[in-house]
């Protein structure tokens, strides 16, 4: 039976996201009014700031078996064997990730491949990744 873990979000990046797609409006609101060109900006920024919501709100992590599945909203990344992975531990990175959150943490696998994630629940899910390799090394505090 797979087990899920949603994403943890943090909701500050989504309000710097909001400020980023709006922000540079306000002016342009104040200077030239609300016309028909402005309210197609508004339209598209949006669509694409509900598409960044989705990607958002819908993170999880599925394990599977023996395979870590990640959903990125209407992403699907390539499993990744369990057994493959080395070592789990927090990361500071801000690299793009299947992470909605600044609390990350980072999965290194086969040879050189490695990802960042941002389970709600880091410590049961790398408890659960134990439980089928008790090989992974755990610095998650």
């Amino acid at each position: 039976m797979p087990k899920t873990y949603p994403a943890k979000v943090s909701y500050g990046f989504l309000v710097v996201i909001f400020l980023l797609f709006y922000g540079p409006l306000v002016p342009a609101l104040m200077k030239y009014g609300f016309d028909f060109s402005t309210a197609v900006a508004i339209g598209l920024l949006t669509l694409i700031f509900a598409f960044v919501l989705h990607l958002f709100l819908k993170t999880e992590y599925i394990i599977d078996g023996k395979y870590l599945k990640i959903k990125h909203g209407i992403f699907s990344f390539k499993p990744i064997d369990i057994e493959a992975i080395k070592e789990v531990s927090n990361t500071k990175s801000l690299i793009s990730s299947p992470a909605p959150s600044f609390d990350r943490i980072a999965i290194k696998y086969g040879k050189f491949s490695e990802i960042i994630i941002s389970p709600r629940d880091k410590k049961a899910f790398v408890n659960d990744l134990i439980k089928i390799n008790p090989g992974i090394k755990n610095s998650v505090s």
